[in-house]
């Protein structure tokens, strides 16, 4: 087991037991674990990780608990034991294994944890300079404290929702790259306050709204209605000062190619690639004069892309020195060259759903990879309670009996 479970990364020797479930909670940890962090997923029968069985956007999971990928995709590396926190004997488990943590992540609606006896002043009475990570829908406090969301909630009240789209049509719902931003934001917290650790030799709880997590990402929509009074409106793929900015159609079905100017030296650059006698025309003699006309530039721009094959024109444009890029696919996106040569992808061996391409971490560090699959549900719990909690087999025994270990 020892060496299933080395951890290595910039984060080696950090302990992080999770409490998280669905997707914007373990995006944080996993992103903690491919640091090196030694993450301890809280798991139970009683209530499951609902990525185990369901997808907001897939619907079902098939197969039982233990073979679906996307719960594999958020959550490798980590090790997983079952407690059901309903009883106090898993409780007094959960205290004990913060007890030797670092850090503590929860996602739950505010207020579960603090009345089963595990909130931030519970689990501070234990571990003195706990790290305590809580995220949820609007934050711990205010009128909407208690509120319940998922990703599309968090966009709507955020403001993000509002902007996302075309003019002509209702707005966007943002579904799971949100949770992913939230992660992301969460474990950036951890990072600051592990830093604030190391330097204070002080914990802290950390209260995170995932609504103002989206707020704080469309920053430039705020600032520029405290300046002008003008409420942002929704623009598609167009830019506000830069033109052509857009998705141009290219030759096959469903392919696209994103084109963006914003230099004089770049729109010179794509008139020598772009050989219409309109490109010349007055009405796009200069920046202004571009972006009061881009229906019509947008028409030229596509006569000439419908004829070709969207990796074909990406390559002649960039060459040319126009910030062009294909619209990639699932599919496309897993053969493309560059993905293929900065080994975005790795294989991992999940006992139950086999060999499995995953996403490695987005960093390039000493020592950061994905380690191993996600964990079968309670794969673990004999490993945490008897390695690092030092259970002797009667006592895991009699938790088992109690039903604790559920």
């Amino acid at each position: 087991m020892g060496e299933a479970h080395e951890s290595r990364g910039p984060l080696s020797g950090i302990r992080v037991t999770d409490f998280t479930w669905a997707w914007a909670g373990p995006q944080g940890t996993l992103l903690l674990g491919m640091l090196g962090a030694e993450v301890i997923k809280i798991e139970s029968h009683a209530r499951l990780d609902h990525a185990r069985v369901h997808s907001l956007s897939a619907g079902a999971v098939r197969g039982d608990l233990d073979e679906s990928p996307l719960f594999n995709d958020l959550n490798l590396g980590k090790l997983s034991i079952n407690l059901d926190l309903r009883k106090e004997e898993a409780r007094d488990v959960a205290r004990r294994l913060v007890a030797k943590s670092d850090v503590v992540s929860q996602n739950m609606r505010p207020g579960v944890l603090n009345r089963l006896g595990l909130g931030y002043e519970d689990l501070r009475s234990v571990k003195p300079d706990i790290i305590m990570l809580s995220s949820s829908a609007v934050g711990a406090t205010g009128p909407e404290g208690s509120y319940a969301g998922y990703a599309p909630t968090f966009a709507c009240m955020s403001g993000a929702v509002e902007i996302t789209g075309y003019p002509d049509q209702p707005p966007s719902p943002l579904s799971g790259a949100v949770d992913l931003r939230v992660g992301t934001t969460a474990a950036f917290a951890v990072l600051a306050a592990l830093h604030y650790r190391q330097r204070t030799g002080e914990g802290q709880h950390i209260d995170l709204s995932s609504t103002e997590v989206m707020s704080s990402m469309i920053g430039e929509a705020f600032l520029g209605y405290n300046a002008s009074g003008r409420l942002p409106e929704r623009s598609g793929n167009r830019d506000a000062a830069m033109a052509p900015h857009n998705c141009y159609r290219c030759r096959g079905e469903e392919q696209w190619l994103s084109i963006a100017v914003g230099t004089e030296a770049e729109w010179t650059a794509l008139r020598s690639v772009i050989a219409d006698p309109e490109r010349g025309d007055e009405a796009f003699a200069g920046p202004l004069e571009r972006w009061q006309n881009q229906d019509r530039l947008d028409a030229i721009v596509e006569r000439w892309t419908r004829e070709r094959d969207p990796r074909e024109a990406m390559e002649v444009l960039q060459r040319a020195g126009v910030a062009a890029m294909r619209v990639h696919t699932g599919i496309s996106i897993s053969k493309d060259p560059q993905v293929q040569a900065r080994g975005v992808f790795e294989t991992v061996e999940h006992p139950r759903i086999g060999e499995r391409a995953v996403v490695r971490p987005p960093w390039r560090l000493e020592g950061v990879r994905v380690r191993r699959a996600a964990p079968l549900i309670g794969e673990h719990t004999d490993y945490v309670l008897n390695e690092i909690l030092g259970l002797s087999r009667d006592e895991i025994d009699r938790l088992a009996e109690a039903g604790a270990l559920n």
